[in-house]
């Protein structure tokens, strides 16, 4: 009975350090976005563990063998998600814009299976009470609502025609933000999307004193139009 009962007690501790190990290893954004890929993983590690604990007669190495395997697949492709955007893409997905100047997109809403009720929930969250206040909503692949909120004019409002042509701008901008260089390459589809071109781009990254779009680890832009740039680190 207490040797049964020292097993238990064993395999119990030993489960909870393994899995805590893990999901340290895994990272911290395993703890606050979990995307459909954290996801599977997670769960399935936590079933493990429940039956490694559960079946005290299997052989221990039964749990601690498949849980160390999920981890090495979350690794591998953790670190190829950041060498190669289209790998992130297919297992964390994409942004959706479901707002974008206070019109609500319906086909989008339907294709993500994404409802009114989970629309206004989320816009209160934030303490926005109409949608015609927000300037874009875009869904995370996390499953969270990112919301901008449309500028307040200030001493009776901006020039009809300034004002405009800066919404005319913003409009362009469908993802938040729209990503034009990552780790050097130059993503020509997006840079289509905004009617610009790579000698606007290699003229913008010159500015901030590069001279080539290998020298660029990040760029992208805004709905308002402004870039950021951020260098490759120094070897």
């Amino acid at each position: 009975m207490v040797e049964h009962m020292a097993n238990h007690i064993f395999r119990t501790v030993l489960m909870y350090f393994l899995v805590f190990g893990v999901m340290r290893i895994m990272g911290k954004r395993e703890i606050g976005e979990l995307s459909i890929f954290d996801l599977v993983i997670s769960v399935m590690i936590a079933e493990i563990a429940v039956f490694a604990l559960e079946d005290i007669d299997r052989p221990i190495y039964d749990g601690i063998v498949p849980m160390l395997t999920l981890l090495l697949i979350q690794i591998a492709i953790a670190m190829l998600s950041l060498r190669f955007r289209k790998v992130r893409l297919w297992f964390d997905g994409e942004p959706s814009v479901i707002i974008r100047n206070g019109q609500i997109n319906r086909k989008e809403m339907r294709r993500q299976r994404y409802n009114l009720d989970d629309l206004l929930m989320q816009l209160r969250s934030q303490k926005i009470d109409s949608v015609a206040d927000v300037e874009f909503a875009v869904l995370e692949t996390s499953g969270q609502l990112s919301v901008i909120p449309k500028e307040k004019s200030e001493g009776g409002g901006a020039h009809p025609k300034k004002k405009e042509a800066k919404l005319s701008a913003k409009i362009k901008y469908e993802a938040l933000p729209l990503p034009l260089i990552m780790d050097g390459k130059v993503y020509d589809e997006n840079l289509r999307q905004i009617g610009k071109t790579r000698f606007w781009l290699k003229n913008e990254i010159q500015t901030k004193g590069l001279s080539d779009f290998k020298q660029v680890f990040f760029c992208s832009i805004d709905h308002n139009g402004k870039l950021y740039i951020n260098a490759m680190d120094e070897k």
